[in-house]
């Protein structure tokens, strides 16, 4: 649905929305890094698009790092997803190789379109409220980069073993 590049923004995005106080909690690049199972070095260019964008402040020296720059009910997922992915304004239908809307639909058409309609719906209306209220309020806490969750849950991308038919 999205590439790396929007994922992990989201992901250092959303450690920036769980510790918001107003802007007072800084945090910097090498440790929403740590805290998401990132490199820093990504993260690092990550921040500095989303500071140009208006989303993120940053300070150096002491007491320096990044912030939200409004808070986070204020920001939704399509204002990062937008920064970082391009319009596909492809017309390839995977049905014989044709051009979407021209002819019968394929026969995934409906169940694609449904698809994106949902992704876009969720991008438009989540905010990164989301993440400071699981956090700060409700007391949840992710999973520490590298450890295995202690309840097995399914996971919304698609198992390894299901992509390849099995």
């Amino acid at each position: 649905m999205y590439g790396k590049a929007t994922q992990n923004a989201i992901a250092a995005m959303s450690r920036l929305a769980e510790v918001y106080d107003g802007g007072k909690t800084r945090l910097s690049a090498t440790e929403i890094a740590a805290a998401r199972g990132l490199q820093k070095p990504f993260v690092s260019k990550l921040l500095s698009s989303l500071s140009t964008a208006g989303l993120v402040t940053g300070t150096r020296g002491p007491g320096g790092g990044f912030t939200l720059s409004r808070h986070p009910k204020k920001i939704k997922l399509i204002d990062v997803f937008s920064l970082f992915e391009r319009e596909d304004d492809s017309l390839a239908c995977p049905f014989g190789g044709g051009v979407c809307g021209v002819g019968d639909p394929c026969p995934l058409h409906d169940k694609l379109t449904s698809v994106q309609d949902q992704m876009d719906e969720l991008l438009r209306r989540t905010t990164f409220d989301v993440f400071r209220v699981a956090y700060q309020d409700d007391g949840k806490r992710p999973t520490a980069a590298g450890k295995k969750p202690k309840a097995k849950r399914e996971s919304y991308r698609a198992p390894v073993n299901r992509r390849r038919g099995g």
